[in-house]
């Protein structure tokens, strides 16, 4: 039976990993709907608001179950903030064609990445964020040197080996097609980068926080305590997103705090 079940897991694992959720494609206020063309041929739908204060623009990846509505409450202090929102959806999802893998996720975000870089907006000034699934897709985003920050909000150090652990057969580890090794591409993304995790969370348990620490000398890891995997959708997953941004440097533009206060300034004289 162990055999059956685990041929059986195996060839049905990507319908497993990536539960498409249905619906869509997702229209949300504030926010335009564009389109960006991946090196495979596919065209996607995402979300875009820009920048109002002359803040960095983030792009966030969701996770594997969610969608951009998701993503749009999981961004909303960003946005209320003032920085630029691009919503990564990605092949297969809310009526995007394709079907998703480590790979084609990939894709995707080159694809929007790459759109925005079309749009007048460079890495120095693009701000990475993954949650959960989508923390995968962030590192190697990162890797690839496509961001000046990298936020992982839930994120897994391996997920081949959260797979193995999850069902305590570590060969398991071997037959998971899509591995997202991102502790191993840590080690060589040299951007400062924020690690957000409940100490509760149990699809991504909290020691995944400190694997990938381990891996990067410019890591800081805050723990939410008592919180569990729905984190990145907490206005605390938001408020230290933003205490944390607000002492980051970027090239063309001053942070969200500087502007704010020189508003404020202003507004006294």
């Amino acid at each position: 039976m162990a055999v059956i079940a685990i041929t059986v897991l195996f060839i049905f694992q990507r319908r497993l990993i990536f539960p498409v959720p249905a619906g869509g494609p997702f229209a949300v206020d504030g926010f335009k709907s564009v389109d960006f063309e991946t090196s495979d041929g596919l065209t996607l739908h995402a979300l875009y608001r820009p920048t109002t204060a002359s803040a960095p623009t983030v792009v966030f990846f969701h996770g594997n179950g969610d969608n951009l509505v998701g993503s749009a409450k999981a961004t909303a202090a960003l946005g209320q903030a003032g920085y630029g929102l691009l919503l990564v959806e990605y092949r297969g999802y809310a009526g995007n064609p394709g079907r998703p893998s480590e790979q084609g996720v990939y894709a995707d975000g080159r694809a929007a990445l790459g759109w925005l870089n079309t749009h007048g907006i460079e890495q120095r000034d693009i701000v990475l964020i993954g949650n959960s699934l989508g923390s995968g897709t962030a590192v190697q985003m990162a890797l690839e040197h496509r961001g000046a920050l990298l936020i992982l909000i839930s994120g897994f150090a391996n997920f081949a080996d959260l797979v193995a652990e999850k069902f305590g057969v570590p060969a398991l580890r071997l037959l998971v097609l899509d591995k997202f090794d991102s502790a191993a591409k840590l080690a060589h993304v040299e951007i400062p980068v924020l690690l957000l995790h409940g100490t509760s969370d149990r699809v991504v348990p909290v020691d995944n926080a400190a694997r990938l620490a381990a891996a990067s000398r410019y890591a800081t890891v805050e723990l939410i305590s008592g919180v569990g995997h729905e984190l990145a959708y907490l206005p605390i997953a938001g408020r230290s997103t933003l205490a944390w941004l607000a002492n980051k440097k970027f090239a063309s533009h001053r942070s969200v705090a500087s502007t704010d206060h020189a508003a404020q300034a202003n507004s006294g004289k």
